[in-house]
């Protein structure tokens, strides 16, 4: 992640109006040009200039500029800005683990070195749809917070709570500890589990690899049942957020 975000570029229309209404967030200022707030009305019903924030109405160019500096800032990658409009507001709000250790019913997600930002935000968006409690980020070898993110996410962040530690093994061991059943998804694991056998869990955390080499060996070693995705066709392997999705449907779409 590297230095401190002291502030969050949030692109994207839907990504915007969810932080509009997160009441966690402190909002600098919302740059616009007037198709940008009539777009943002129209989608999402919010009146901008009703709004208790500064508002910066400008040019289409104005615009663009401007959300490049605050890339240049941020070292991140620049793309367009869509939509005609992007919040300044502060960083996203995160927690510590032991908020969630001794809930009662909790469904969490793990990311272990996901460092792609269009796969994290895929995941967390599918986490969101899932109803998952809480998502834990290790500080490092993970994608960060950028207006990429933002955008792609379409407003999930903001619906889900975000645990940062700075070592998920640790983590993993101290959800063991709590009780908390800990699922790996692995393509080498040959106990495949499936909805009935967690149909009983109401406490479980699924951990998730990175795409090409899955979970860390101080992770898996860990983690107390193992979870497979076997190929019945001639494509062996998916895209790790196409295969979080089924995951979380077999942990968590349990009805």
């Amino acid at each position: 992640m590297g230095v401190e975000q002291t502030f969050d570029i949030v692109f994207g229309i839907h990504s915007i109006a969810a932080a509009l209404k997160n009441p966690l967030r402190q909002h600098e200022k919302l740059v616009a040009t007037d198709e940008g707030l009539l777009e943002l009305q129209k989608k999402h019903n919010i009146q901008a200039r009703k709004l208790e924030i500064k508002l910066e109405i400008v040019s289409s160019h104005q615009l663009q500029e401007l959300g490049k500096r605050y890339c240049a800032e941020m070292d991140v990658e620049f793309n367009r800005v869509p939509s005609g409009v992007f919040l300044k507001t502060s960083p996203l709000e995160t927690y510590e683990i032991q908020s969630i250790l001794k809930k009662p019913q909790v469904r969490i997600l793990a990311l272990d070195q996901i460092t792609d930002v269009h796969n994290g935000a895929a995941i967390l968006r599918t986490a969101s749809f899932y109803g998952v409690d809480a998502i834990i980020i290790p500080s490092s070898k993970s994608f960060g917070f950028t207006p990429t993110f933002y955008r792609i996410a379409s407003g999930a962040p903001e619906f889900v709570q975000l645990i940062r530690v700075s070592s998920l093994s640790r983590a993993v061991g101290q959800l063991n500890d709590a009780g908390i059943t800990t699922i790996g998804l692995s393509e080498h694991s040959e106990n495949s589990l499936n909805s009935e056998q967690l149909r009983s869990e109401t406490r479980m955390c699924l951990l998730l690899g990175a795409e090409e080499t899955g979970l860390s060996n101080a992770v898996s070693r860990l983690v107390q049942k193992s979870l497979s995705l076997p190929s019945q066709g001639g494509i062996k392997s998916l895209n790790v957020s196409a295969a979080s999705a089924i995951a979380m449907e077999k942990c968590f779409g349990i009805v």
